[in-house]
């Protein structure tokens, strides 16, 4: 699924546009290995809740749909080198257990593909993600794919959070598919990001739009990196586990997923998926 190490992740009016080619269409089919379906249920942590790391621990920098990494050592606001990055990505699988660390055997940031290379690999799911989730609804198209890697760019310049995570999230929740269902396990999760109760969709009470706005394929990303005014984003779950080094990624992915992470600090523990931070990390 997620690009992030050699395996896999393996100012916004500043941030340059999409390459040409992001935007056509993929002449690659989509391995038969590729799963579409979409998680059910994230619990990332409410702005209420009382048992919210941050909410003791943490002041914040910004709170409802303005957060932003608090830690320099990984904030990182220019995100316009979209080369940076170890090899092309291999599609294999690792399963991750333990920490989030790189001393429990997790990837190190230097192992992460570059954002292009990431986004390329995924356009063939991204172009196809909606028919296979429901064969009523449209795939999404070449500008509204655009438009995912504009979203991704301004949402990381404002929050800090590093676009190729925000992309590992994205593809995650919904494979790229903008007009994915809302989903609800307890926490309604709607769009691209599948966040916490936000606003942003382009399929939400049966109503199905074709084509999905720019605009609002902005929003949805914002949305579950920034947080909403019910809940958290990536920026506050990486604010969060407060470590300051790469394993904030892993285990603020979790707490994205789940609200918080086990006592043990396992992160294959806990509620909801439990291989959703190895998930990113493959």
């Amino acid at each position: 699924m997620l690009k992030f190490s050699v395996s896999l992740l393996a100012g916004a009016a500043m941030v340059a546009a999409f390459p040409p080619s992001i935007i056509k269409a993929p002449t690659e089919p989509v391995p038969d290995t590729v799963d579409f379906s979409v998680p059910q249920g994230n619990w990332m942590p409410s702005r209420t809740s009382p048992d919210v790391p941050s909410a003791a621990n943490v002041k914040l920098s910004a709170r409802a749909t303005g957060e932003k990494v608090s830690n320099g050592n990984i904030a990182r606001f220019d995100n316009s080198n979209i080369q940076e990055g170890a090899g092309d990505g291999v599609d294999s699988y690792t399963l991750y257990l333990g920490s989030g660390s790189t001393s429990a055997g997790w990837p190190d940031q230097s192992r992460w593909v570059s954002f292009e290379n990431m986004f390329n690999n995924y356009k063939p799911q991204m172009f196809a993600a909606c028919g296979n989730q429901d064969g009523r609804i449209p795939n999404t198209d070449g500008p509204e794919v655009g438009a995912i890697w504009d979203g991704i760019q301004m949402t990381s310049a404002a929050t800090g959070v590093d676009h190729r995570f925000v992309l590992a999230i994205l593809m995650q929740e919904s494979h790229g598919c903008v007009r994915v269902n809302t989903t609800s396990g307890g926490v309604r999760n709607p769009g691209l990001m599948q966040d916490h109760n936000g606003v942003g969709s382009c399929n939400d009470n049966h109503t199905v739009q074709k084509p999905c706005p720019s605009a609002t394929i902005y929003q949805m990303i914002r949305e579950g990196t920034a947080g909403t005014s019910s809940g958290d984003g990536l920026a506050n779950c990486i604010n969060q586990s407060g470590h300051g080094d790469v394993s904030d990624f892993y285990r603020g992915a979790r707490i994205y997923n789940s609200g918080s992470i086990s006592k043990s600090g396992n992160l294959q523990s806990n509620i909801a998926t439990h291989c959703y931070a190895s998930d990113i990390a493959k």
